[in-house]
């Protein structure tokens, strides 16, 4: 009889006990969301249809979910025409290529974060959009890689990005990220010759960056 009690009183027991455990985790409060520094600055590593480029940043938070950033890049851009051959030597060329063309764009905008409160901070992504004057050079491809940039010509042009990315973990004096870039840079003029004959009006591509940097 005893054992039966016994059985019994286990059975009236664990629940109450799993109701218990239930309100207190009901009552504990919630993880108060982190506070990152307003200020960040770093560099970017690009990588995109064109090639390799780098650039630098300059971040800072202006509202909860709002943040105001400056962009300088370096960068290569290719017409979508170009095909590249490796000689007998294992030297790449491009036929009907007559010159490299670079984009330096000083970029202004905003980056916006999603989902702030409702993902762990350790994610923090963001959509973030921008414009702004874009110095672009030309070298003669003919000539060796830096040797030409002694007959470079530039002409200003205005671009622009939007882009979607995401800033990771929870340490609040670097700031390591990723994001993808759509970027659009449009002449007032006939644009660039990048092959003999073709000229553009405009230069547009995605870049893929890494961003690496300090918040204070």
């Amino acid at each position: 009889m005893k054992k039966i009690f016994f059985i019994l009183g286990l059975i009236l027991v664990i629940p109450l006990t799993n109701l218990n455990a239930q309100r207190i985790g009901k009552l504990a409060p919630e993880k108060e969301p982190e506070i990152y520094p307003d200020n960040a600055w770093g560099i970017d590593i690009m990588f995109g249809e064109s090639g390799f480029g780098l650039g630098t940043f300059l971040r800072r938070q202006i509202g909860g979910n709002l943040t105001a950033f400056a962009d300088l890049s370096f960068a290569e851009a290719k017409d979508e025409r170009e095909i590249e051959y490796i000689d007998y030597f294992g030297q790449t060329f491009v036929i009907g290529k007559k010159n490299r063309v670079f984009q330096l764009p000083l970029i202004l905008g905003l980056q916006y974060r999603l989902f702030k409160g409702d993902i762990e901070d350790n994610l923090r992504p963001y959509v973030s959009a921008g414009v702004g004057p874009t110095l672009v050079i030309t070298t003669p491809y003919e000539e060796e890689f830096f040797s030409a940039f002694g007959n470079a010509q530039s002409k200003f042009a205005l671009g622009g990005y939007v882009g979607i990315g995401a800033n990771f973990g929870i340490d609040k004096s670097s700031l390591v990220g990723i994001n993808v870039r759509y970027f659009r840079v449009q002449f007032f003029d006939d644009g660039v010759e990048s092959l003999f004959g073709r000229f553009k009006d405009n230069l547009s591509g995605f870049f893929i960056a890494l961003n690496l940097g300090l918040m204070y």
